[in-house]
C-alpha cells in the first residue's frame, strides 16, 4: 500500500495575488470550506506570504487574533472564539516546521492530540508531516522575483524586510487523500477564477 506522500495530487490549481491582501483573503475564502482535522502543508521563500495566508486562514476561522510565525516556539494554537465569525468550529494549530529535520521531529511536538480538532498548518513541512493525515492540502506561495533578484530563490536565504505587498505571488494548491478528492469552489485571491 502506498503511503500519503507516495501518492499523487487528485487536483492542482494556480492562484495569481497581486497584493498582501489578496493573499490574505485568499486564505479567508479558503478557510469556509476548511473542518476540524484538515491539514494544510505551506512551502514557499521567506517572504512569499505564508504568514499572511495563514492570517487570512484564521480570520476565517474566527480564531483568536495575533497569528505570528511560530517560527521560535515551533507551534501555536489559536482557539476558535465563542463570538467569531465560526463558533464552535475548529481551532487553528499553527507549525514551522523550518527548523525540524525529519517526521520523527515532527512527532515530538505531538500533533497528533490537536489533528482532530483542529485545522492544522504546517509552513515549511513537505516530507515532514504526510504521514499524519491521508489527506492534505499543498501550498506553495511564490513571490515573483525570489529574494536574490532572480525568479527561483533559494529557501535558504534570509530577508527579514521581504514583505512587499505590491510583489505579486503564486500560489499553487493541491489536493492529496479522499477529503480533497475534488477541487473545492473558490474565487481567486482577487476574487476572480483561478489561472
Amino acid at each position: 500500500m502506498s503511503t500519503p506522500q507516495e501518492l499523487p495530487a487528485n487536483w492542482e490549481k494556480t492562484f495569481t495575488a497581486t497584493t498582501a491582501e489578496q493573499t490574505h483573503a485568499f486564505g479567508a475564502r479558503l478557510a469556509e470550506v476548511l473542518q476540524a482535522g484538515d491539514l494544510l502543508v505551506l512551502s514557499g521563500e521567506l517572504g512569499a506570504g505564508k504568514t499572511t495566508f495563514t492570517q487570512g486562514l484564521g480570520e476565517g476561522l474566527g480564531v483568536r487574533p495575533g497569528i505570528i510565525s511560530p517560527t521560535f516556539v515551533l507551534v501555536r494554537i489559536h482557539p476558535n472564539l465563542p463570538d467569531g465569525p465560526r463558533p464552535g468550529g475548529p481551532d487553528l494549530v499553527h507549525v514551522d516546521a523550518y527548523r525540524l529535520g525529519s517526521a520523527a521531529e515532527i512527532d515530538d511536538i505531538d500533533l497528533e492530540n490537536t489533528m482532530d480538532s483542529a485545522v492544522t498548518v504546517v509552513e515549511w513541512g513537505h516530507e515532514r508531516v504526510e504521514h499524519l493525515s491521508d489527506s492534505r492540502l499543498e501550498i506553495d506561495l511564490h513571490r515573483a522575483i525570489g529574494l536574490d533578484g532572480s525568479a527561483e530563490a533559494s529557501r535558504d536565504a534570509l530577508d527579514f524586510d521581504a514583505e512587499d505587498t505590491d510583489e505579486p505571488r503564486t500560489i499553487a494548491m493541491r489536493g492529496y487523500g479522499p477529503r480533497w478528492a475534488n477541487l473545492p469552489a473558490l474565487a481567486g485571491p482577487d476574487g476572480g477564477a483561478a489561472c
